[in-house]
């Protein structure tokens, strides 16, 4: 019976290596910068970014010009006017810098970047899973604040060469364009964001911002989603690896190769990894 035995265990280490061979080409899905205006090519260190973009100085898609920029009211980086319906309020302002930095900066947006068909970019982000509590406190420190658009990607006026109101639109409190929270989040960048329940921490959700001292929460949160969109492409049902009763996610063609008499490994012997 050792024989047997020993190639069922070597078919199963065969197994586990194409396995990881396959993950290795998809991590493309990590750690990358999505091809756009002010994007670098791969994301790296810089020694200096300003002020609301610094949590990611030490792993960045942005120069330090774009962080810097990124905090102007009418910036270079895309002649928009936060104040088009009047001075946009500070406690407000701080949350659509953050998203700038988020946009600009984060190398884990990775599962979540998409074609775009824009003249200024060939990719963006798509349903990135916002935490609640961003979304939620973004929504309460803008609903006072004015604006005119629901969506602000497009159907502005730019006969000026910077964002005015398109004729006949009317200035209005984000609570009346924006009802909730969700609204705000999802509406505001053409599906940009996506509005969760999930919590800062939970490894679920994405922070649009975080205290660098405590590491980048993103980093397992890109991961995760990565690792759910590997395993949907590879046809294998849908089990997170930390619930304990994880499957390998094995793609299809792997899956012929293995013997008709399974080996099973016992729970305590590692086998499929955190993600």
């Amino acid at each position: 019976t050792g024989l047997p035995v020993e190639m069922g265990l070597g078919w199963a280490l065969f197994v586990l290596l194409a396995a990881s061979m396959v993950m290795a080409a998809k991590d493309s899905l990590l750690n990358v910068c999505m091809d756009a205006k002010h994007h670098k090519t791969k994301p790296g260190p810089e020694g200096m970014l300003h002020d609301q973009c610094a949590p990611w100085k030490d792993n960045a898609c942005c120069t330090a010009n774009t962080s810097s920029e990124a905090h102007k009211d009418q910036s270079n980086l895309y002649n928009f006017n936060w104040n088009h319906c009047g001075l946009m309020p500070p406690k407000c302002k701080r949350h659509f810098i953050q998203d700038t930095c988020l946009y600009e900066c984060s190398p884990n947006l990775g599962p979540w970047i998409d074609q775009a068909d824009s003249s200024w970019r060939r990719e963006r982000i798509l349903h990135v899973p916002l935490c609640k509590e961003d979304c939620e406190e973004w929504w309460a420190d803008c609903k006072d604040f004015v604006t005119c658009k629901e969506n602000w990607h497009k159907g502005w006026n730019w006969a000026t060469g910077t964002n005015r109101c398109p004729w006949g639109s009317m200035c209005r409190p984000f609570s009346q364009i924006f009802p909730r929270p969700k609204d705000l989040c999802e509406k505001i960048w053409s599906n940009s964001y996506k509005y969760t329940t999930e919590h800062r921490g939970s490894g679920r959700c994405i922070q649009m911002w975080f205290d660098p001292a405590q590491g980048n929460p993103n980093v397992v949160v890109a991961k995760y989603y990565a690792w759910k969109k590997r395993s949907s492409s590879a046809g294998v049902e849908d089990v997170a690896p930390e619930t304990g009763k994880a499957v390998c996610a094995l793609p299809w063609p792997i899956l012929l190769l293995l013997p008709l008499t399974l080996v099973v490994v016992p729970g305590g012997a590692g086998g499929c990894g955190s993600h």
